[in-house]
């Protein structure tokens, strides 16, 4: 492809590019997200183009990024009917291809249904995991191939370029900006176009801007899946932001641990610098600006702002004090603007769309829309857009499905490790920055863990904080040994060690943590703790006071039973690792507590539920009280 010199040839390229495109002819769309992929999506695909070539069927194939619905992977739509099928396998295709795309028919079993025996849905628009979604930066995850430039330009991509190119001043791109409210998506909210008039204010000719694609919350992968699904939009919003900042330089931190992302967005440079949209004179313009990628380590510190600059200019990823900001001095010294891999996607849209549209969507203070990684004891998991201000039960229940088997709902972990756990009775609560932060929890960059009355919430607390034990770098005191030491309490809880004035100290802990930490992790760190302690208080004192886990979950505050209704088939006594079970066979065994390690295994082979766990540790010579 000669590279386009003006933007009245990218204009050209489109309509061209549109018109060669048959809207009619069948397109099947494999999800070629991570996920899916790990379910056998590119087995998938490639049997779809050896038999579409052996039958010399008219259709075309495209492998796309994340569709959005991981828990029902590999997904598959067929356009232009809009057709969804989840849970396809290589042996299915044969069917599909003569039933669906030859003679129109609907494979049943392939498709959608909100439970197990419910009415089947058959086009995807319909299922309420979609219908109820606002998808704006997902919106074309499902349709380009990643890896194709042509399908991004064909959908309206670099629209937003040339419209700025053409005539816009940079103070008017921060204009808009700012007149959209658009707030960074990485976790504290602060409004975009503020720290984009910063860095452009800065007296140094030499700018730099950063897209922070370090992701590295468990369970978070709302960056990677745009990456991989339509780096592009990325690119895009990076040019944009460049133009109105005076960059000629940036760069992409992202983790090595996404090799797909890495992958699409390397294809996606070099594409760009191809059609002449990075580089030298973009579209004719006289504007210069080129990207490259930095691969992170993996170190969940370097998504700080000052350990991610060190870590691109080859030092130890350690944040250091603020200020002077990155703004001010930044990456070798001079201004930098960084902004997360969502900050940069709304970009294109704002522009081309206008402030006063994006303002509609959201709240007062929180526009747009946000975009969760919807995980834990929910019923479909994956990736859900929706607007800022939608409440946790419409997230959870609506679009999640709600609880799984029958459980109850207990709260909600928002924020990753740094964020906190709204209790059930905030179910109607708004999300949004402020409301969050009001209950102790934070927006973060979109990490959203559901859970139930399985879930222990000291041990939760536990869990994160040996996280971010892990990966404080160690430079200051408070974090390093606050962390630590407030780990070391919940692990004594946990273990049935716990004692009074813990509770009181963990909370002393905390408070100082965040007050005394260098940076956000160590500021944010004890967020868990803290908010555990505000709403599951009475949890924390049955550990501690009654040797109790309510959840039944720490091992060192359960006991397990087996029931008279045992029929003796010895398989907990083959499966126990201490030998721990005596009995007869078909008669009813026994559990000896002094040789038990609570380590559940008799329950889990056992097929009659005979085996029961009850949370209260067991007193060596009494029998188990039910329920403790």
């Amino acid at each position: 492809m000669p590279r386009l010199n003006t933007i009245a040839e990218l204009d050209a390229l489109r309509t061209q590019i549109q018109n060669a495109r048959d809207l009619d002819r069948s397109v099947i769309a494999v999800c070629g997200g991570t996920g899916c992929r790990t379910y056998g999506s590119g087995d998938l695909l490639a049997e779809l183009e050896k038999q579409i070539g052996e039958l010399g069927i008219d259709a075309d194939v495209r492998m796309t990024g994340c569709h959005g619905l991981c828990e029902k992977g590999p997904l598959m739509v067929i356009h232009p009917q809009g057709i969804f099928y989840n849970q396809v396998k290589a042996k299915d295709v044969a069917e599909i291809l003569q039933e669906t795309v030859q003679n129109g028919r609907v494979i049943d079993r392939l498709l959608y249904a909100e439970a197990e025996g419910g009415e089947k849905i058959v086009y995807e628009e319909k299922i309420p995991f979609y219908e109820r979604q606002t998808r704006l930066l997902l919106a074309w995850n499902g349709k380009i191939d990643p890896n194709s430039i042509e399908d991004y330009i064909a959908e309206g991509g670099y629209r937003a370029l040339a419209k700025v190119l053409s005539g816009m001043r940079p103070e008017q791109v921060l204009d808009e900006v700012e007149q959209a409210r658009l707030r960074g998506r990485g976790g504290a909210g602060f409004p975009t176009a503020r720290k984009w008039r910063l860095c452009r204010e800065a007296p140094d000719a030499i700018k730099y801007i950063i897209c922070n694609a370090d992701e590295g919350d468990p369970g978070a992968y709302m960056d990677r899946s745009i990456m991989e699904g339509n780096p592009h939009l990325v690119l895009e919003g990076m040019i944009i932001g460049a133009f109105a900042i005076g960059a000629q330089e940036g760069f992409v931190y992202i983790r090595a641990e996404y090799p797909l992302a890495v992958t699409h967005l390397r294809i996606a440079i070099e594409q760009a610098r191809e059609y002449g949209l990075l580089g030298e004179d973009i579209l004719g313009s006289g504007i210069d600006f080129d990207l490259h990628i930095q691969l992170g380590a993996g170190a969940f510190v370097c998504g700080e702002e000052s350990a991610l600059m060190a870590s691109i200019e080859g030092r130890i990823g350690e944040p250091v004090p603020r200020p002077p900001y990155p703004t001010e001095r930044g990456l070798w010294g001079h201004p930098t603007n960084i902004n997360n891999v969502k900050s940069w996607a709304n970009v294109p849209q704002i522009i081309t769309h206008g402030a006063e549209w994006f303002r509609q969507i959201g709240t007062k203070s929180s526009n747009g829309t946000m975009i969760f990684s919807l995980v834990g004891k929910v019923r479909n998991t994956g990736l859900v857009e929706v607007p800022m201000g939608i409440s946790l039960r419409e997230l959870v229940f609506d679009i999640g499905g709600g609880v799984p088997d029958g459980r109850t709902f207990k709260a909600a972990q928002i924020g990753g490790p740094s964020g906190g756990c709204i209790p059930a009775e905030y179910l109607d609560t708004p999300i949004d920055y402020e409301s969050l932060t009001e209950l102790g929890a934070m927006m973060g960059s979109g990490g959203l863990v559901v859970i139930d009355e399985t879930t222990c919430m000291v041990d939760l607390a536990r869990y994160f904080l040996n996280f971010t034990k892990y990966e404080s770098c160690g430079r200051c005191v408070a974090c390093r040994e606050g962390i630590r030491h407030m780990h070391q309490i919940l692990e004594a809880i946990c273990a049935g060690h716990g004692k009074e004035g813990d509770i009181e100290l963990l909370e002393e802990l905390a408070q100082a943590t965040k007050i005394a930490s260098l940076c956000g992790l160590g500021q944010t760190a004890p967020n868990p703790v803290l908010s555990t302690l505000r709403y599951f208080r009475e949890e924390y004192e049955r550990h501690i006071f009654d040797l109790e886990c309510p959840a039944g979950v720490c091992r060192g505050l359960i006991s397990y039973e087996i029931l008279p209704t045992c029929n003796g088939c010895t398989a907990c006594v083959r499966y126990c690792p201490v030998n721990a079970i005596s009995g007869e066979k078909n008669g009813v065994h026994v559990i000896d507590p002094m040789l038990c390690t609570q380590c559940g295994m008799c329950r889990q082979v056992c097929n009659f539920d005979a085996v029961v766990v009850h949370p209260g540790r067991v007193r060596v010579g009494a029998e188990p009280a039910a329920g403790g």
